[in-house]
């Protein structure tokens, strides 16, 4: 079930984002599972494969920013970290940076869910 208290347990910083709902804490527990769909991190992963870094970019960065908005502090800090690549065109092996993106992604809804 996701409350708060699971949000902290994972690394969230949920004092910043609550604060970044205005201290909704319902609002703001609404907006997690939108900020966890897979579909947004596989096609994450399916531009980088396929080398449409530009593409890519601007996937990763509208991922930034809503795990930013929601301080999802583990997953946002690899997505912050693989954007800041993409921007400035760096041409390498993204594998290992989505991998632990879509590894901790999968780690909060497993907490989630039990």
């Amino acid at each position: 079930m996701l409350t708060i208290d699971v949000l902290k347990e994972f690394g969230a910083d949920t004092a910043e984002g609550l604060a970044r709902c205005l201290d909704d804490e319902e609002f703001y527990l609404e907006l997690i599972p939108e900020a966890l769909e897979r579909e947004r991190y596989e096609e994450l992963k399916s531009l980088l494969e396929e080398k449409k870094n530009q593409e890519a970019f601007e996937a990763a960065h509208a991922l930034k920013g809503v795990l930013g908005n929601l301080a999802l502090t583990p997953i946002y800090e690899p997505a912050s970290k693989m954007t800041e690549l993409l921007r400035t065109g760096t041409d390498m092996d993204y594998s290992e940076i989505i991998t632990q993106i879509i590894a901790e992604r999968d780690r909060l809804a497993a907490m989630i869910e039990s």
